[in-house]
């Protein structure tokens, strides 16, 4: 019913309201070490930590904070790179799954260290529950906490002057780490656990099925011709199954950081549609919920730690406009469904790739949450969405993901374009282009032309190739539009690591994996350390008091100015390659064929 899916986006958005602030002024007062409600018990804990650690806790300048970023990823990164190399040889795999590929290592490792979590694997083959606990699960609050550290060093550079430091790295990622991602994520899945989200070290088990299935044209291994069944007795042709293995693990723990940071790694393959990972109506809710949480609870610590609240309404509701257009635009084209499948005599709401569990309203709503953030996560197959349905979540990943955004890069992307349209909006006015009492010079436009550029620049170059060559087009199933749609859907994830997939291409391929590894890594840090750069040479700018020449930036006007910006650059940047993809398939569907 579409009362009950409108009813379903409001709640959610109320909620997102309620939650947003009173959040986002937590984090101001944790990154800046001011005392809140967990002080008393983990203030203790940061201490012993940080004297094991021998963190000085020192302010460092821009390439100081840089270099520790880089250095901490890169351990991270050759650990899970060592540990999916030798998981067969490692405890906790009752699965008994082998060690992974070195292709497969290599880009799942620099998928979980950007916080994109693209998977060219299955997760209940192709990771162990060591490897997903130790390996993925920690990977999931490192990146998380790496991304919120950009951004709360980018604000301090807004509100600092006349000098170098923009914070500490080792501090500012393990206040994000011990106050903010791991008590949120024990409530969660504590919860999660509640609904039916399963928490164990069980070995697979191999359950009976009510009904045998019958699967023509499928044979055993190593047979030809007849089929066997399981019991050995020969068949007509096929394969008769009556048995179904089942994965277990170790999911709620994993699944509560996985949308929270918006990491969006599945334990299973099927990810948030699986009924292990999201089982109930309620558990959709709140696992979208969470996906939003820290990104929009960021934009008013950025309004809190910079001294200016509407700052940071400002952005909250250029990101909300964003996000609503696409939701309505998104559940308009799944509610209206194929018309090629209504002319069959279909009755009902388009659940194509749905699951029944959710229905269209639950569907869109994530799926519009997922790839509006870095998230990732499904629970739907997106690859059976329509036309439209199909290209908002690609609209949303190619607008640079600041549609509230991944925690910490969707704010520090969106400040880029604040840089930008500060600075041709003070060229066609003729007033100063100055933000927060920091005058816009060259250099801090050249370095978020590089932010919002660089993985728009990813896209296009690596989808063109993967056109020309034969090792690109020999993994797509599909011919024509959809299938470049597939292809450019693939770049545009993993470029903005965001991980989520259309699936009918199989990037399993050595050459996907790593084009894809590829993507993610310059995807993740070159805006990452522009941002830092911008941090720093705004930290030693002096402040300039705000005069008659300042344009005024916490206004409904510059909201929707910077609402234009952000869809002129998508735009004009990416039109071309929709017209081909989503947009043509869509005009062929509409026209009966």
């Amino acid at each position: 019913m579409i009362y009950l899916d409108v009813l379903e986006f409001l709640a959610y958005l109320a909620t997102v309201f309620l939650l947003a602030r009173p959040f986002g002024l937590f984090m101001a007062k944790t990154y800046q070490g001011e005392r809140t409600f967990l002080t008393p018990v983990l203030t203790p804990v940061e201490k012993l930590i940080y004297r094991v650690s021998r963190i000085s806790g020192e302010e460092m300048d821009w390439r100081q904070y840089a270099g520790a970023l880089l250095l901490c990823n890169g351990i991270f990164f050759l650990a899970l790179l060592i540990m999916l190399l030798s998981q067969g040889m490692l405890p906790l795999n009752p699965g008994e799954i082998p060690n992974a590929s070195w292709t497969m290592a290599l880009n799942t490792a620099v998928s979980f260290t950007t916080n994109t979590n693209w998977q060219s694997y299955a997760g209940e083959t192709g990771a162990s529950y060591f490897t997903q606990m130790a390996g993925f699960t920690v990977h999931n609050f490192v990146s998380a906490a790496t991304g919120m550290a950009v951004a709360i060093a980018l604000i301090r550079g807004f509100t600092r002057k006349n000098t170098k430091g923009i914070g500490n790295f080792w501090t500012d990622l393990t206040r994000g780490i011990l106050y903010i991602l791991l008590p949120l994520s024990l409530l969660i899945s504590i919860f999660l656990v509640s609904q039916g989200v399963i928490q164990n070290f069980s070995p697979y088990r191999s359950v009976a099925l009510l009904q045998p299935l019958h699967l023509e044209g499928l044979q055993p291994a190593g047979q030809s011709g007849q089929g066997i069944d399981q019991g050995g007795k020969a068949t007509a042709g096929g394969l008769i199954v009556r048995d179904q293995v089942i994965p277990m693990g170790p999911v709620a723990s994993q699944e509560a950081i996985k949308e929270l940071g918006t990491n969006g790694g599945g334990f299973f393959n099927a990810n948030s549609a699986h009924p292990y990972e999201n089982p109930t109506p309620l558990s959709n809710f709140i696992e979208g919920l969470l996906i939003l949480l820290i990104p929009a609870g960021l934009t008013f610590t950025f309004g809190h730690m910079t001294g200016n609240p509407g700052q940071g309404k400002t952005l909250f509701l250029a990101m909300l406009i964003l996000l609503v257009t696409a939701v309505a635009a998104m559940y308009w084209a799944e509610i209206t469904g194929n018309p090629l499948v209504q002319k069959m005599g279909a009755a009902g709401p388009y659940l194509e790739g749905k699951e029944v569990r959710f229905g269209v309203g639950g569907s869109v709503l994530f799926a519009a949450l997922t790839t509006a953030t870095s998230c990732g996560a499904v629970n739907a197959m997106h690859d059976s969405l329509t036309p439209i349905g199909g290209m908002i979540p690609m609209i949303l990943m190619l607008l640079g993901e600041v549609v509230f955004g991944g925690v910490g890069s969707g704010l520090y992307t969106m400040l880029a374009f604040v840089v930008i349209a500060v600075f041709v909006a003070g060229l066609m006015i003729g007033r100063s282009p100055e933000y927060l009492g920091k005058k816009l010079e060259v250099r801090e436009m050249w370095l978020s032309v590089v932010t919002v550029l660089t993985a728009g620049t990813i896209v296009l170059v690596f989808v063109a190739a993967a056109l020309l060559l034969p090792a690109g087009l020999s993994s797509m199933a599909n011919p024509g539009a959809h299938g470049l749609s597939e292809v450019l859907y693939a770049f545009a994830s993993t470029a903005n690591n965001n991980g989520s997939a259309f699936a009918g291409l199989d990037a399993a391929t050595p050459f996907y994996r790593l084009m894809t590894s590829t993507a993610m890594l310059f995807g993740r840090y070159v805006p990452a350390m522009a941002m830092l750069a911008m941090a720093g040479a705004l930290a030693e700018k002096k402040y300039v008091p705000q005069g008659l020449g300042t344009l005024p930036t916490d206004t409904s006007i510059f909201t929707l100015w910077l609402v234009v910006v952000i869809v002129i650059i998508g735009a004009l940047t990416f039109f071309p390659a929709l017209a081909l993809g989503p947009l043509a398939e869509y005009l062929t569907m509409a026209g009966g064929r």
